[in-house]
């Protein structure tokens, strides 16, 4: 589903995350702020952090 994506009327309410709309609002709402690219930069430094690095390692 993360690659082919779902109609967001068929997101389940179990789920607790609302409806469909409110997800898709909120996840505009991330976009446009710029979280996921925010996310990305965090990620690269995270990995870098954990790769060895100098001789010996």
């Amino acid at each position: 589903m993360l690659h082919t994506g779902i109609q967001w009327e068929y997101l389940p309410q179990e789920l607790g995350f609302g409806s469909g709309m409110t997800c898709w609002r909120r996840l505009a709402t991330g976009n446009e702020a710029g979280v996921w690219d925010q996310l990305r930069v965090l990620l690269e430094k995270l990995r870098s952090a954990d790769k060895p690095t100098g001789p010996g390692r």
